[in-house]
């Protein structure tokens, strides 16, 4: 899993890029949780997302928001770090020009940010958002959301009540086109402490049956 630094628009940029064996083999990019509250690409959910994507043949990038680990930059709001997730898929298809198609996961803060991505990215044609924050961010850029994915939460989150989540997905649900599939794992907070396990058997259950569904897939 090679250590690579790229240039993004406030400065260097610090991820972790793991290639494909196929040219032509999907593009995955895995966001981080809120970085003023710990969030970095070590995330234990981050980083089991990367190798989610890495196991079925992905070329796959995790990396630092601006001003996280060796990232350069100041934390902006959102802002920024939306630009930042641009210049990392752009630094993928540079060196992945073949790729088919492209994929976005992101925890928290992150899912947040992978859904404004997917807005300004019509080659993204998967979602995985992770207990996006359906009542701290607005998510009302998506009218409509351009692309099929899964949200999935936990029954018991405190920081992301079930009842805004569940508002948010029932709001997508009604867009016609797209598909939004809804996982919510019982006992699981906002963290799914002692319960990853169960959050990355969805989330690989989920990709292997859109894969199954592209008839050219990894």
């Amino acid at each position: 899993m090679p250590e690579v630094i790229f240039t993004g628009p406030a400065g260097r940029i610090e991820g972790r890029f793991q290639p494909a064996k196929n040219r032509n083999a999907p593009i995955g990019i895995v966001l981080h949780p809120h970085p003023q509250f710990g969030g970095t690409m070590n995330n234990q959910i981050v980083y089991n997302l990367f190798y989610m994507f890495q196991k079925r043949g992905f070329a796959v990038l995790r990396f630092n928001f601006r001003g996280v680990g060796r990232s350069q930059g100041a934390f902006d709001h959102g802002s920024g770090e939306l630009s930042d997730a641009a210049a990392a898929l752009d630094w993928v298809q540079t060196i992945h020009p073949d790729a088919r198609s492209c994929w976005i996961a992101g925890f928290s803060f992150g899912a947040w940010i992978g859904m404004q991505l997917l807005m300004r990215r019509p080659e993204i044609e998967g979602f995985i958002s992770v207990a996006p924050p359906a009542n701290l961010h607005d998510f009302s850029f998506l009218a409509p959301c351009p692309s099929s994915g899964l949200i999935i939460h936990g029954d018991v989150d405190k920081v992301v009540p079930m009842k805004d989540t569940q508002a948010l997905v029932d709001k997508l649900k009604t867009q016609k086109g797209i598909v939004v599939d809804q996982e919510i794992i019982p006992g699981a907070n906002h963290f799914f402490e002692d319960r990853v396990d169960v959050l990355m058997d969805h989330c690989g259950t989920y990709l292997d049956k859109r894969l199954a569904d592209t008839p050219d897939a990894a």
